[in-house]
């Protein structure tokens, strides 16, 4: 779908406006665009259930990874209860939600790991199945990936 701005600088009756008012119509369609920005971030935190939800989400990502032969080794030397509330912070704060992530970085927790592209990929499919058992819109998971999506380079073959 075409962006508010993009839609509004491109109809045929906004080259007919000159000077100030193509300017104001600029400004208010910025301002509205920022606005959305905003309430979307809170509404993707929403969206995941605010913190509970996301808690919830977290613990069954934990939940499918003890049942994944393949996910599983990686974290067989990882404190559960603290992989789930930095990942809890994170994707809450990512989400747009009031937490602060308080953990390593992505390059520090993941160093010498060498996860691989497909071992990485089947955890997002695991996060997804997570996501999925508590019914979350696939609207709702795109964004939340496309939010974490940037972390990947700090995670694969490192």
């Amino acid at each position: 779908m075409p962006s508010f701005i993009y839609i509004l600088l491109t109809r045929p009756f906004i080259t007919a406006v000159k000077g100030s008012k193509r300017v104001a119509a600029l400004f208010l369609a910025l301002s509205l665009s920022a606005c959305a920005t905003q309430s979307g971030d809170a509404s993707l935190y929403q969206s995941l259930g605010e913190e509970a939800g996301i808690k919830n989400i977290v613990a069954r990502l934990i939940y499918e990874i003890g049942d994944d032969p393949v996910i599983r080794p990686y974290f067989e030397e990882t404190d559960l209860d603290r992989f789930h509330e930095k990942l809890s912070e994170q994707i809450c704060e990512v989400s747009g939600g009031p937490c602060e992530y308080s953990g390593d970085s992505m390059v520090d927790v993941h160093t010498k790991m060498n996860v691989s592209e497909s071992d990485f990929n089947r955890l997002v499919d695991l996060l997804i199945t997570a996501m999925n058992h508590y019914k979350i819109p696939h609207p709702v998971q795109n964004q939340l990936l496309a939010r974490l999506t940037p972390m990947r380079k700090d995670i694969i073959y490192k």
